[in-house]
């Protein structure tokens, strides 16, 4: 054991919160694998990290490929690493009306959510449990407490990873293996550029979370071996008023919150 390194992995880390998670683990010692699809903006974060005097693997792999989280698996392994943290933020979303919206891109988002997600924490809880001690993060949002009309795909992937986190957290009480679910709210990062989403109410009337914060309560949270997370006051509350709310009245809420500022009403 002692000739085999020990590295936190994070997916989506070149930009936004898993960039400020692996700024946070790499000032805590870390070696990191840091994984995106951007080859310019991880070769960045890389180089940004390695001043911390650590290992940082940089791997650019699409997620949206269905192939490519077991083959990211399969690259770490053969390299003789060990994950012992695993951090799955990779994700994205899609604006618009379902109904309007392109099936192939709803079909990548709930690749990269849902499936890859799955993936790396199977092959990876497999491997923790074995060795009896791990620790796993997955980034939901505050999205998976509520009915999104105008993000309807995003907000079901993402009521699919907080329900799959506490479900496998409860099956590996007494593994030595932790399962953390981070809830963000609306935060500053190029998500809503990625989903077309910049025209929303949601982005041009809120005022949007720091992504550094954000990263930081998951972190603690994380390291404590908390089942969740909510991130913020604002969306603590907003959690809390949503558990005593009708999803049906919640739906019509969001709705007006992420429609367009230009919305025209009949």
């Amino acid at each position: 054991m002692e000739n085999i390194k020990l590295f936190t992995l994070i997916t989506g880390a070149s930009s936004g919160i898993g960039l400020e998670l692996a700024k946070l683990f790499a000032q805590d010692s870390h070696n990191l694998i840091i994984v995106a699809r951007e080859e310019e903006k991880l070769a960045e974060a890389e180089s940004l990290l390695k001043q911390n005097g650590i290992e940082v693997w940089s791997i650019s792999k699409d997620f949206f490929q269905p192939d490519a989280a077991s083959n990211l698996y399969e690259e770490i392994k053969q390299k003789g690493y060990e994950v012992d943290v695993l951090v799955n933020d990779a994700g994205q979303g899609v604006y618009g009306k379902f109904i309007e919206n392109d099936l192939e891109r709803e079909l990548d988002i709930v690749q990269l959510n849902i499936s890859s997600l799955v993936t790396l924490t199977k092959y990876y809880a497999k491997d923790m449990v074995a060795r009896g001690t791990g620790k796993i993060l997955n980034v939901a949002s505050i999205a998976s407490k509520a009915p999104g009309p105008y993000q309807a795909v995003y907000h079901g992937t993402k009521a699919f990873v907080h329900s799959f986190s506490e479900s496998i957290r409860r099956e590996l009480k007494d593994t030595g293996v932790t399962v953390t679910s981070l809830l963000p709210g609306p935060t500053d990062t190029d998500f809503f550029n990625k989903a077309d989403m910049l025209e929303s109410k949601i982005v041009q009337e809120s005022n949007l979370d720091d992504a550094a914060k954000v990263a930081k309560d998951g972190y603690e949270a994380l390291l404590a071996g908390e089942d969740m997370v909510v991130s913020g006051l604002k969306n603590k509350m907003t959690v809390a008023m949503g558990n005593i709310t009708p999803d049906s009245i919640q739906a019509a809420q969001m709705e007006k919150m992420q429609e367009p500022v230009e919305q025209k009403k009949d």
